[in-house]
């Protein structure tokens, strides 16, 4: 099989996995976020294994740059997920984080 479209492939079903499962938790994730709450420690666990899974294919990405949109937006996702909940996690409890 020619390893191009082996790559693309292997992409286009993590791609799915991510749009049916992964995605729709993470902006569930989002949602709670956004309104005012904080992180639980499975909340954490949860984005920290969908952020590794991310990782694991960068090298599919590197070779079709197609894919780096949809990563480097996922990447951006975890970044304000995680700015917010801290944010959030400083108004609750104040003076406890610096």
């Amino acid at each position: 099989m020619n390893q191009s479209l082996e790559h693309t492939g292997v992409l286009t079903v993590v791609l799915e996995s991510y749009g049916k499962h992964t995605l729709p938790r993470i902006f569930d994730i989002k949602k709670m976020i956004d309104e005012g709450g904080t992180l639980s420690s499975s909340h954490i666990e949860y984005l920290d294994d969908a952020l590794k899974e991310a990782r694991q294919f960068g090298d599919y990405v590197d070779k079709h740059p197609g894919f780096r949109d949809f990563f480097s937006r996922v990447a951006h996702l975890y970044n304000e997920i995680t700015t917010k909940a801290l944010e959030n996690e400083k108004s609750a409890s104040p003076g406890t984080l610096q």
